[in-house]
């Protein structure tokens, strides 16, 4: 397996290495109590986000003194968006929080790096499967399960949508705005959801769904940095409703939360071309 540019192999055999360790410490303290609070409507954190969280900032600090960390529990994570570093770690403790607290399977631990506000490279870690994917621009895509070596991504482009197949990754609360609304225009469409953003990104990746939409305006810089690296280096459009680019530019990022100001659409072209202007109707 080739490495590329910034990350050596060694660096990325500790990263994949410290990820599975904090995704393995998730599992163990899921089953013990733990505490449950809630930072803003709907947006769970538990002890256990904040105690990886320490861990994996500590770790990836030590791995990369020069370069910027964020971090989902950091409050210090704005001021380092801020800084203007040329090279942005994004680090997503529990992605899929919600799903981790009912006790289900589709829960992350992540991280992607932005090098001058661009996606290049990303790792998510899916605990419950012991699956890790990872990979980036120039460099590929790859998995691993357990201690295996790691392996190709075989990436599976679906058949272009049908009335009879259409099948697209829609969170629960999207579902629930804008599921009616989207089915009406677009016939044929299915929806389905997973727990984490990551692990649903790579639904598309590997061709079970041809699109996936995020229109509630809460995904943040480190939910979207390493899976969309990785839907970047599978060939996949990422951009809004309109057709532009997705970006992580301050211009485009609220200041207060990190949060990304443009809807997400990651899918296939076959998906993006015919769909996208039809999903813009259904929920302007």
């Amino acid at each position: 397996m080739i490495s590329f540019m910034y990350i050596s192999p060694d660096r990325d055999q500790k990263i994949r290495s410290t990820l599975r360790e904090c995704g393995k410490q998730a599992q163990q303290l899921a089953a013990k109590p733990f505490e449950v609070s809630e930072k803003g409507p709907n947006d769970y954190v538990t002890s256990i986000d904040r105690f990886l969280d320490e861990q994996l900032s500590a770790a990836f600090c030590t791995m990369f003194p020069e370069d910027g960390i964020i971090t989902e529990e950091n409050a210090a994570s704005k001021a380092a968006y801020r800084a203007n570093y040329q090279r942005l770690w994004c680090i997503d403790p529990l992605d899929g929080t919600e799903e981790f607290i009912r006790g289900k399977l589709h829960y992350a631990v992540m991280v992607g790096l932005l090098r001058e506000g661009e996606p290049i490279a990303g790792w998510v870690y899916a605990p419950a499967f012991d699956r890790m994917y990872f990979g980036g621009k120039d460099w590929g895509l790859f998995q691993t399960v357990g201690d295996e070596i790691p392996q190709p991504i075989a990436i599976h482009k679906p058949p272009a949508p049908t009335a009879e197949n259409c099948k697209i990754v829609l969170g629960d609360r999207d579902q629930k705005n804008y599921g009616r609304a989207i089915a009406n225009i677009i016939p044929g469409a299915e929806f389905y959801s997973l727990g984490s953003f990551g692990l649903k990104v790579l639904e598309v990746i590997f061709g079970r769904a041809g699109l996936y939409l995020y229109l509630n305006g809460r995904v943040k810089v480190w939910d979207t940095a390493g899976p969309l690296a990785l839907a970047k280096a599978a060939g996949l459009v990422c951009c809004d409703l309109q057709g532009q680019p997705l970006r992580w530019t301050p211009d485009v990022i609220v200041p207060d939360t990190l949060a990304h100001s443009q809807p997400i659409a990651i899918g296939w072209p076959d998906y993006i071309e015919p769909l996208l202007e039809k999903v813009q109707k259904a929920v302007g």
